[in-house]
C-alpha cells in the first residue's frame, strides 16, 4: 500500500492529534519519522518533520476533512 504525506508537523502532539482525528473519521493514517525527529533536540525540522500519511486513495478526502474540521473549530 502506498502512503502520501498530507501533513508535516514539528511536534508529535500535533501529528498524533491529526492522525487521531483522521482515524476517528474512518481514514487509515500513519505517523512516520516521529522517533528520528525526536532523536536530538531541535532536529525535527532538519529531519523533515513528523509526517502524517494516508493511503493514496484517501488523500483528497483526508485533506478536505482536515481543512474542513480546522475551519469549524475556530
Amino acid at each position: 500500500m502506498n502512503f502520501v504525506t498530507i501533513l508535516t508537523a514539528l511536534n508529535p502532539a500535533d501529528a498524533h492529534l491529526a492522525a487521531s482525528r483522521l482515524e476517528a473519521a474512518g481514514f487509515h493514517p500513519f505517523v512516520q519519522h516521529e522517533f528520528a525527529a525526536m532523536g536530538m533536540e531541535g532536529y525535527t525540522l532538519a529531519a523533515g518533520g513528523i509526517l502524517v500519511q494516508v493511503p493514496v486513495d484517501e488523500v483528497d478526502e483526508a485533506k478536505a476533512f482536515l481543512n474542513t474540521s480546522e475551519d469549524c473549530s475556530e
